[in-house]
């Protein structure tokens, strides 16, 4: 590819429209046979204007997809104990299949023990240590719900991840370990980067497929990319900009997401086909 073709851009919402159809058609399947639909439950502490409008998006294409949501609001004061004490409760009721944890909680509170009070059966967001070991062994279990929607975006473009070298920008818990992990064992050869990674742009010029997630706007130029890349922008930052200069790296990548409408839409789509995925098991009726 020369700097003056365009990157092929890869539609995100598209493909995450036809999963959530597929939702859909499934959750209402599994109504029908046990008379129980699906039912995610949302956990908020505080709020946040930002976690308010993403838990009540969440909710709102729940309802859509025939999912039921319950959702408890907890203040900003709430400690915890009190917060495990919330999730353990939704966690032992077998009315409720999945439960997601908005985040960040308040930093007076120890996210990582209210993420290991929820069920591993119910971790549909794939927050958990049981969720990342699944992920890192190559075992069932559920995806973290981004780097679950970045390796179905990769299978729907045919990106073959064999032998190819893989860079992820990004090191969290929930995005950047995990995406790691998922190209691993697709026989990629993964190279983890941050913000603080000594020469960070020789080590992007060596990616066949590229992650960014390291959650600063426009961080990676397009003299970085390799190119006939594969650009995958998991950053979203004010101004509704990804963690790539996107114009100019559309220049060099063969196949880039946009921000918005690559990686996000993804992201709730996963989240709604794991709830139904958790929903099927619990009932008895999984044919997977």
């Amino acid at each position: 590819m020369t700097q003056t073709q365009t990157a092929r851009l890869m539609d995100g919402a598209g493909l995450a429209a036809r999963i959530v159809e597929e939702c859909t058609s499934r959750a209402a399947a599994l109504t029908e046979r046990t008379g129980q639909a699906p039912c995610l439950a949302t956990v908020l502490v505080g709020e946040d204007p930002a976690s308010v409008t993403y838990v009540r998006m969440k909710r709102s294409r729940s309802a859509k997809a025939g999912i039921e949501s319950r959702h408890v609001e907890l203040p900003a004061t709430t400690t915890t104990k009190e917060l495990v004490g919330a999730i353990t409760e939704l966690s032992e009721d077998p009315a409720v299949h999945g439960i997601l944890l908005q985040h960040p909680v308040g930093e007076h509170i120890d996210e990582r023990a209210a993420f290991e009070a929820i069920a591993p059966e119910k971790d549909v967001d794939g927050v958990t240590m049981h969720s990342f070991a699944a992920m890192s062994f190559g075992l069932p279990g559920f995806q973290s719900c981004t780097p679950g929607g970045i390796m179905r975006l990769l299978d729907a473009y045919d990106v073959e991840l064999t032998g190819k070298h893989a860079v992820v920008v990004g090191r969290s818990a929930i995005l950047g370990k995990p995406a790691g992990m998922l190209l691993l064992d697709r026989n990629a050869t993964v190279t983890y980067c941050h913000s603080r990674t000594r020469d960070l742009s020789s080590i992007v010029r060596q990616a066949d497929v590229l992650v960014a997630a390291v959650g600063r706007a426009r961080f990676i130029h397009g003299d970085d990319i390799k190119p006939g890349a594969v650009v995958i922008d998991a950053g979203y930052n004010a101004g509704n900009v990804g963690d790539v200069d996107f114009d100019s790296a559309k220049t060099r990548a063969s196949l880039i997401t946009p921000v918005p409408g690559g990686v996000g839409p993804m992201t709730i789509a996963v989240l709604l086909a794991q709830t139904v995925d958790a929903a099927e098991r619990q009932l008895g009726v999984a044919e997977r």
